[in-house]
């Protein structure tokens, strides 16, 4: 007789005996219908209850990678940052979180006019301002750069000269910076006047310092307030966190902070102006050399030549009197 035939076809199957209890249970995944446990949860690469036990394990590792890289991001790649005034208004308004970019300044790249930048305050700047004391949560959240800092006394302002130039803006008149016109109109708040309220210059500003304009001038405490103050208004490139480049919150309002046009206009740098203007002098000097070299050449040889001539006219001379004397005793 086979395996597994019926002996008769009246009989029932016959199957070996079970514990009573390791019966099938339909409600039990982990066993196949005839009783035998399931290889894949035996394992723990299919129960449920082994997936569980691996997130909880992982959660911990996760969070900590999460943490470091925050704090890495935001030590040296980007922070974020919150406006508490209307001093940059309408290009920032009270409350904008705004993107800082750290990477730049770390290989040497310096602040240029016309850029929206952060900065620690140089002194004095902010000595009348309240700070709100942050609670455990922010200070911690402000420590990784999930949240803008809420300790530190930073401030937000646009570039408006840099190391070697000269910035000036008279009462009524609209700001220089070397000799040209800032054309403001498509960043200053809307009713604002250049500089009426703080008329200010000529100034030049120092090597390695920047000075600082509010887009909302008669509302921004910037460079023309704290000129009696060390680096008479200016902020050291040393103090600049980096340059805020995009507007990220509210949703609503989120814009990249590009230079303005006006600062790309031609002989604004200083240094540019001064070797466009030493520029016909060198070549000036430069076609003028050859003739002053040819004229003295041919003022040479006259010399030289009327020399010779007086020498052999002097000859010529004692010649003939010692002629004229050999006739005379003859």
């Amino acid at each position: 007789m086979a395996v597994g035939a019926r002996s008769g076809p009246g009989e029932p199957e016959k199957r070996p005996e079970q514990p009573a209890d390791s019966a099938y249970d339909p409600a039990d995944d982990t066993q196949d219908p005839d009783g035998h446990g399931n290889e894949s949860s035996a394992d723990g690469g299919g129960g449920k209850s082994g997936k569980h036990r691996s997130f909880w394990k992982e959660l911990p590792l996760l969070v900590v990678i999460a943490l470091v890289l925050a704090l890495l991001i935001k030590t040296f790649l980007v922070q974020a940052f919150s406006i508490p005034s209307d001093s940059m208004m309408n290009t920032l308004q009270r409350g904008d979180r705004v993107l800082v970019d750290k990477l730049t300044p770390w290989f040497g790249s310096e602040p240029e006019r016309g850029e929206v930048v952060v900065f620690h305050d140089p002194g004095g700047w902010l000595d009348d301002t309240y700070t709100p004391e942050p609670n455990a949560l922010q200070e911690f959240l402000s420590f990784i750069g999930l949240m803008p800092s809420s300790k530190e006394k930073d401030l937000i302002k646009r570039v408006i000269a840099v190391g070697g130039d000269t910035v000036e803006c008279k009462k009524g008149g609209k700001v220089t910076v070397n000799g040209k016109t800032l054309d403001e109109t498509s960043y200053i708040h809307p009713g604002s006047t250049p500089c009426d309220d703080e008329p200010f210059g000529p100034i030049k500003v120092p090597e390695g310092r920047i000075w600082v304009m509010g887009d909302n001038r008669q509302n921004s405490r910037d460079s023309r307030y704290h000129q009696e103050l060390p680096g008479q208004g200016t902020v050291s490139n040393d103090q600049v966190v980096g340059r805020a480049v995009v507007v990220a919150w509210p949703l609503g309002r989120w814009s990249t902070l590009p230079v303005p046009a006006t600062f790309d206009q031609p002989g604004l740098n200083a240094a540019a102006a001064v070797a466009a203007a030493a520029a016909p002098a060198a070549l000036g000097v430069a076609g003028a050399l050859p003739i002053v070299m040819l004229r003295r050449k041919r003022l040479t040889d006259r010399q030289a030549a009327g020399q010779a001539a007086a020498q052999a006219t002097e000859q010529v001379a004692a010649h003939s009197v010692g002629q004229t004397a050999g006739r005379t005793a003859g």
